[in-house]
């Protein structure tokens, strides 16, 4: 089992809540915390994260693996932001100057993002995507979406091993990788050719599954249950979300 496997499959607390009330956990904590205002406030959000993230025990590696895909993102709004944004100047560096207003809205976005971040990885990255889509087909979300992302999740592993097959057997015919107009073309060639095998690939996959009666929606045969200790954390994060607009409201009363 890899380290990723680890995370879907655990046994915290965290893991053994019914997939329902932690997706929609997930979404009313990412609405709340996206329009938080205030970066004290927005601590408090990043704390909460970060308990979450303990109560479900995920691999530090795999933690700080999705973390760094976030923040070499916000390392280019770093750099940008700070000099563009106008405002007090808290530092001149020749004709460049870094801006106060700059510095607390990169900051602000920064807490916000890894918030989000750490809140996903706790409460939805912990469950498998199969688990995923029958959560959300229960939470009665559109079925075409849920077969869309399922899908999604099963072939696209295929579609990159059949972009790998084209490569090794282009370079085998001594296909070189190099800019140039003949490589250029090569490469698109090969780009067509993949969407072309994914393509008919899916329609013999569609066909095998109207034999088995597929019609348009996965059974879900997964026991969903909700127990009391989904009721008390549904509570607990209902308490959390209140406290914090509740907070970011006198945050902004006390700035006024």
């Amino acid at each position: 089992m890899t380290f990723e496997q680890s995370v879907t499959y655990g046994h915290s607390f965290i893991h053994r809540l019914d997939p329902r009330v932690r997706v929609v956990a997930a979404m009313a904590c990412s609405v709340c915390i996206a329009l938080l205002r205030y970066r004290e406030v927005a601590c408090v959000g990043l704390a909460v994260a970060v308990f979450c993230l303990a109560l479900s025990r995920p691999s530090l590696r795999f933690a700080l693996r999705r973390l760094a895909a976030v923040n070499i993102f916000l390392f280019f709004l770093w750099l940008i932001v700070p000099l563009t944004a106008g405002g007090e100047a808290v530092l001149r560096l020749g004709s460049l100057e870094i801006s106060r207003p700059g510095l607390a809205l990169v900051t602000l976005v920064t807490l916000k993002a890894n918030a989000l971040a750490l809140l996903f990885i706790a409460l939805v990255c912990s469950m498998s995507p199969a688990t995923l889509g029958q959560a959300l087909d229960r939470l009665r979300c559109p079925p075409k979406l849920v077969v869309l992302l399922l899908f999604s999740w099963r072939y696209l592993g295929a579609a990159v091993n059949e972009w790998h097959r084209l490569a090794v057997a282009a370079r085998l015919r001594g296909f070189v990788p190099r800019t140039g107009l003949h490589a250029y073309r090569t490469f698109g060639i090969l780009l067509g050719m993949t969407f072309v095998c994914s393509f008919e690939r899916s329609e013999r996959v569609y066909d095998a599954m109207l034999l088995r009666g597929f019609s348009g929606r996965f059974p879900s045969f997964a026991p969903f249950c909700i127990r009391a200790r989904d009721a008390v954390f549904a509570a607990v994060a209902l308490a959390v979300l209140a406290g914090l607009i509740l907070c970011d409201v006198n945050a902004g009363q006390a700035h006024v």
